[in-house]
């Protein structure tokens, strides 16, 4: 059969008309870049143009390009009403009655399950918003940010106040990463509008990002975790090998770019003190200037232009660029090493595979583990800690990850699906530890395959 314009020997989707219907296998076959369909909630889509408009960008779609996407549709959109509008043009018809409405031998009471339980969570209101919270968390990092200056005000630029000084800075834009999070991810505000205008400020302003960048990146993170060529957080530039399937593939193959058996020791110079200021600052801004993004590439210019004016009365241009590479760059950057150790705790320790198209939750939960609650690791990961509930309900605002906490565990109970919850520093252990396993898996198929 035919779509997105390509002609076949069979009838194309516009001679069947819009109610027309469709097999899994017909569906899977539009799976190619220029020739995508989605299914969402047994309606068959085709994305083809759609995909360049999408505001979460293209690839995420292109992730779920020949199969079911009602999960993450329902798990990325909560305005689902204002989304519909755009789907409804899209449409070129609807499963056939004899097919199921789960693709690729899902578990269909997984699936109903996991819908019941997010209703649930909005009946008891876990996705309702409490303004205080965010608003305290904006003001705490303002505050951080204004003590810095005050301290230069009234005790001048020696070193222990500079010093203090970027303490409180890298304190402020680890906080303001985890703030921007929740604003990318729509968990604010009722309007989405809103949350897209105070991504651009925070990411922007107070960061020194793209609001696009992040959305385009992390999404695909979100809609394929630890899915391997899905998920670009897995996606190591060869400079290490992750899991027990990459390593082994590499090794069969030959492939030694790296001294990958000694992963686990060189990953201290080149992950933590490297991701932010080194490749996340190169590619946000290849990303700005390929697509031409000139608003988020003046959101970013105000983080600089805010920076220098209030710090080059008291260290000069020159002292000012110093202090900035203090606090941002390498080797001590506190802020790339805070997030590194906090975002890959969830996840590198976990499986990591090519796709094997699994439920929503089975996916999540083989790709994501929970660091114990408290106070301090709250506040620390900026709630990432639940990385399971966030991952699961990705537009939950995270006050409320701890209260859906006992349902999704009780859920998992259920189905016999793993729900891990590990110590903080067995976590960041555990990093090391992966890394070690999957450099000795490397190193025997190396050798002996």
């Amino acid at each position: 059969m035919g779509g997105g314009g390509h002609q076949t020997d069979q009838l194309s989707a516009g001679d069947r008309g819009p109610y027309a219907v469709y097999t899994w296998e017909e569906v899977q076959k539009h799976s190619r870049r220029g020739d995508q369909w989605v299914v969402v909630e047994r309606k068959v889509y085709n994305v083809s143009e759609w995909v360049k408009r999408h505001p979460g960008g293209r690839r995420v779609i292109g992730h779920y390009a020949g199969e079911d996407a009602t999960e993450a549709f329902t798990a990325f959109h909560p305005d689902q009403r204002l989304v519909r509008k755009f789907l409804k043009p899209l449409l070129v018809g609807e499963l056939a009655p004899s097919e199921s409405s789960e693709d690729h031998k899902k578990n269909a009471a997984i699936v109903e399950d996991f819908r019941a339980l997010k209703e649930q969570l909005e009946a008891k209101g876990l996705f309702r918003t409490n303004p205080l919270f965010f608003v305290l968390h904006l003001g705490h990092v303002l505050l951080l940010e204004a003590l810095s200056l005050a301290l230069l005000w009234n005790w001048g630029s020696g070193w222990i106040n500079t010093i203090l000084c970027i303490l409180l800075l890298a304190t402020a834009q680890s906080q303001a990463g985890w703030l921007q999070h929740d604003f990318g991810h729509l968990s604010v505000f009722k309007s989405s509008r809103w949350d897209h205008l105070v991504h651009k400020f925070v990411i922007g302003h107070l960061k020194g990002a793209s609001a696009n960048w992040w959305n385009h990146r992390h999404f695909q993170h979100h809609a394929k975790p630890n899915v391997i060529s899905k998920d670009p957080d897995v996606n190591m530039l060869k400079l290490l090998v992750l899991g027990n399937v990459e390593p082994v593939e590499y090794g069969i193959k030959k492939l030694k770019h790296m001294p990958y058996n000694h992963q686990h020791k060189y990953f201290f110079l080149i992950g933590p003190p490297l991701l932010i200021p080194v490749y996340f600052n190169i590619h946000i801004l290849q990303t700005m200037y390929i697509q031409r993004d000139w608003v988020d590439f003046a959101w970013y210019l105000t983080y600089y232009a805010r920076y220098f004016s209030c710090y080059v009365p008291y260290y000069g241009f020159l002292g000012s660029i110093v202090q900035y590479h203090l606090h941002c760059f390498p080797i001590i950057n506190i802020q790339s090493h805070w997030f590194v150790w906090v975002t890959q705790m969830n996840h590198i320790p976990m499986e990591i595979d090519h796709e094997q198209h699994d439920e929503w939750l089975t996916m999540q939960l083989k790709a994501t583990c929970n660091v114990e609650q408290s106070f301090f690791n709250d506040w620390f990961s900026g709630h990432l800690n639940f990385q399971i509930e966030h991952h699961l309900f990705p537009t939950m605002p995270r006050h409320n990850y701890v209260h859906a906490a006992p349902m999704v565990r009780e859920l998992c109970e259920k189905h016999g699906v793993q729900y891990q919850v590990k110590g903080l520093w067995e976590a960041w252990c555990d990093i090391v530890r992966s890394l070690r396993t999957s450099g000795k898996l490397w190193l025997d198929a190396y050798l002996h395959k």
